[in-house]
């Protein structure tokens, strides 16, 4: 239109004497164009004529610049028209000429935009029927899906009609008591797909896709609410596994491990069979239990073996087995330092001696740099270590002698030479005696005015310490701390001390050891002082300490250092303990967390039994007596403390002249006063019984007994504390044992009676048969149980006496193994007690 009306204006400052009349070529209108999604569009839509211009005498010449468009429509002139357009084509023409470059550019531009125009509405609506036709063939896809759901409906719904066919013509009926209803509930539990009659399966898929987008109010409406498919496709497996026959599928037979005792849901699970099933064999042979009972090794071995499986029976301490590794040969063996303890009264110079060791060996320039926390360091003498343990007291080495750890090599007794021998310096000698440790005596304070070594060497002779100088075989050094004399001597003996007894250990193999003290630190966490007795300890292995274990994380040496490995006979703190171990528990490297676990959870499942049966008691002279008749042992332990000197020596007296050839009395330690805490302790690591004669213990030593488990017996008068002592050492002899015979009976018939087992109906052939006696069962004169009795019944009455030529009836106690024609051997067992 701009165009047009631009032409207009041209041709009338063009033509100045001409006349121009121009008709309408152009025919617009509005169409209503349609989109997707519902969306519409209105649309001016133009129609353009074609025209063509004539020249004055000359044909038609075309416009080159016209739009050919599809739908023109050619007028066809008539003679005025034909006039009138000679006149139009002239004045065109003139227009034409006149025209400049710039407007033919830009009419060219414009006819270029509207091709670009219409070439992108044809690509639109190519673009939209191809839309429509993928439309289509979705729709026709899912149709075909529906169809083919609706063919695999009914062919299972035929199936399961089948199946139930199948059934009922097996003789399964359904209970006259059981309604439709609940009849279906229970076919739908038991994964059975019945078409409803109101539904089909059609129906459901076809609502199912209606339903659309899930929301509340979607998932709340019950009538939207089906079955997905993945459920029905879940249904029909389990429906394939159910048709199954039993005989199709192999028995696996598989190695069950077996403890002492198993619940009966642990073993149906390990032997991955229904626990209903172990149930109704137990009932079968008249044990009624429950799931969650526990039965013994021996019943669950019957039922592993009739289920078809191979029995592995394993006690449950099994799993320390290979935690502390085997004895190493000689060729692997390398020369290690040897570990001291030192040792002695209080105030006799102990820290002092210590200290003045330390500072005469430090490396120049390195004063302090030990730390006094670690409880153990070491010396270097020269090429030659030695580690020496910082006990304040006897507590930590009677700890680990009661856990059966024996660390030290040699202990330094110190003793001071103004004092002489007193009562802790007589408890250290007997802790090392004890141990059977070498003992080097370091007589300290010589520096004194009334220092008397004499004295001391005398007084050591009382109890059976005999030194070099006077003829014997223990070595004693003079020394001061405090003017550190002669210190070089004490370590030239402890070197002596050590070639002779020849101190070895394997470095090439995983590090034990033991632990010397733990604490619990803040920044740190529990930290565990310890001691390698042999192998390498390394950063980042596992290793277990008693009910502790963890993953090494670091490793400070005795200089408060990080190091990154520890060898034999070297103080380290090992951090990233889960827990802070006990002072004596054994340490070792395992291989994995999963072993780790498993032995600390079986200590600390054990420490909690031990508790709360309150065994352990190893103080009390009837257990004491049980556990050494069973261990073989024919010595009997004791501490004795009394009132008067006097009476002590009475009494060992009196306990010595008990002694025979087969057991006697061991006084591991006896003094004077009332009863402490170290006297608990070393009865506690002795395993002896602790007797007090007119004294008593003090609170904190029957706090610590009751913690050790050691029991303290008080005796007033001399006579009643020989009597119990003679009576506990006489439980050491072994009994005589004399047989009775009674009689024999011989099987005729083996019953089985609910609630009681197998019962054996007998004659008795000889003698007499008695209720609750010994009995041994012969089969082909071979013995093949002995035990006891647990019933005999004359008819339906319990008796306690069966005669011979009589009938009865004859059941043992854990034993059900019997068979017609076997004979009962029926006796009693006398126990004769001897006496010292």
């Amino acid at each position: 239109m701009s165009e047009t009306k631009e032409e207009g204006d041209k041709t009338i400052r063009g033509a100045r004497t001409m006349t121009l009349n121009l008709k309408r070529t152009v025919d617009a209108g509005h169409v209503r164009q349609s989109f997707s999604h519902g969306r519409s569009k209105s649309v001016l839509v133009e129609k353009k004529k074609k025209r063509s211009i004539q020249t004055p005498g000359g044909p038609q010449a075309p416009e080159d610049e016209q739009v050919k468009a599809t739908d023109a429509v050619e007028a066809t002139p008539s003679a005025a028209e034909k006039a009138a357009g000679t006149k139009e084509a002239k004045a065109e023409s003139a227009i034409l000429r006149e025209l400049s470059d710039e407007e033919k550019d830009a009419r060219a531009k414009a006819l270029a935009e509207a091709k670009v125009r219409d070439a992108e509405e044809l690509e639109r609506v190519g673009a939209d029927a191809e839309r429509a036709a993928a439309d289509a063939e979705v729709k026709q896809r899912e149709q075909s899906e529906a169809e083919e759901k609706k063919r695999l409906e009914e062919e299972r719904v035929k199936a399961e009609a089948a199946t139930r066919a199948k059934t009922d013509e097996t003789g399964r009926e359904r209970p006259a008591t059981e309604s439709p209803r609940a009849a279906e509930d229970k076919t739908e539990r038991r994964g059975d797909v019945r078409p409803k009659k109101e539904k089909s399966a059609a129906k459901r898929d076809e609502e199912r896709r209606v339903r659309g987008k899930l929301t509340i109010s979607n998932a709340l409406d019950d009538g939207q609410r089906q079955r997905s498919l993945a459920s029905l496709r879940r249904r029909q497996e389990r429906q394939k596994r159910q048709t199954v026959e039993p005989g199709d599928a192999t028995k696996i037979e598989r190695e069950v491990v077996v403890p002492e005792a198993i619940t009966i849901q642990e073993l149906a699970n390990r032997m991955a069979e229904r626990a209903v099933d172990v149930i109704k064999f137990l009932m079968k042979q008249g044990d009624m239990h429950k799931i969650n009972d526990v039965i013994d090794a021996d019943t669950a071995e019957l039922v592993v073996e009739e289920f078809g499986h191979t029995i592995k029976r394993v006690s449950e301490a099994d799993v320390e087995e290979g935690f502390i590794g085997e004895d190493d040969t000689g060729e692997d063996l390398e020369t290690r330092a040897p570990i001291v303890t030192v040792m002695g009264h209080v105030d006799h110079g102990k820290t002092s001696l210590l200290d003045a060791l330390r500072e005469e060996n430090v490396v120049a320039g390195e004063a302090g740099g030990i730390t006094q926390h670690i409880g153990a360091y070491q010396v270097d003498t020269g090429g030659h270590r030695i580690t020496f343990i910082d006990t304040p007291g006897h507590e930590a080495f009677t700890a680990m002698r009661a856990r059966g750890a024996k660390v030290t090599d040699i202990v330094v007794l110190v003793v001071a030479a103004d004092d002489g021998v007193m009562p802790q310096t007589v408890e250290a000698i007997h802790h090392a005696k004890a141990a059977s440790v070498p003992i080097i005596v370091a007589i300290n304070k010589m520096d004194k005015r009334d220092a008397d070594p004499n004295r001391v060497r005398t007084e050591l002779l009382q109890h059976e310490i005999v030194v070099e100088s006077m003829s014997g075989d223990v070595l004693e050094v003079e020394v001061s701390a405090t003017e550190k004399t002669n210190l070089d001597k004490l370590l030239e003996a402890i070197l002596l001390q050590t070639e002779l007894l020849e101190l070895k250990a394997n470095p090439d193999r995983p590090a034990e050891g033991v632990v010397v003290e733990a604490k619990l630190e803040q920044g740190r966490g529990p930290v565990g002082t310890v001691l390698i007795q042999r192998g390498t300890l390394h950063v980042g292995e596992i290793v277990v300490a008693g009910a502790a274990w963890g993953k090494t994380r670091a490793l400070i040496s005795d200089r408060g250092e990080q190091v990154e490995e520890a060898g034999p006979a070297v103080p380290v703190e090992v951090l990233g303990f889960n827990g802070a171990p006990e002072a004596g528990d054994q340490f070792a490297v395992v291989e994995n967390e999963s072993r780790a676990r498993e032995i600390t959870e079986y200590r600390v499942r054990k420490r909690r039994q031990i508790h709360a049966s309150g065994a352990g008691s190893r103080g009390s002279l009837e257990q004491m007596m049980s556990q050494l008749s069973e261990s073989g042992l024919q010595e009997f332990r004791l501490v004795i403390k009394g009132d008067v000197q006097g009476s002590v020596e009475a009494i060992i007296a009196a306990l010595q002249k008990l002694g025979t050839d087969e057991v006697e009395a061991r006084i591991i330690h006896a003094g004077v006063g009332g009863i402490t805490e170290s006297d608990v302790g070393l009865a506690a690591a002795s395993g002896a019984a602790l007797v007090g004669f007119n004294v008593r213990a003090s609170k904190q030593s029957k706090a610590a007994a009751d913690r050790d488990s050691v029991e303290i017996r008080y005796y007033a008068v001399i006579y009643d504390l020989v009597d119990d002592i003679k009576a506990a050492m006489s439980g050491l002899l072994a009994p005589t044992m004399r047989e009775t015979f009674l009689g024999n009976a011989k099987i005729l018939e083996v019953f089985h009676i609910s609630k009681v087992g197998k019962v054996a109906g007998c004659q008795i052939t000889e003698g007499k048969v008695e209720r609750g006696a010994n009995v041994r069962l012969i089969r082909d004169d071979v013995v093949i149980h002995e035990g006891k009795l647990s019933t005999l019944k004359r008819f339906k009455d319990e008796v306690a006496t069966v005669q011979s030529g009589q009938e009865c009836g004859m059941a043992f106690e854990g034993y059900q193994d019997m068979r017609a024609d076997d004979v009962i051997e029926c006796f009693q067992v006398e126990e004769i007690e001897r006496t010292l």
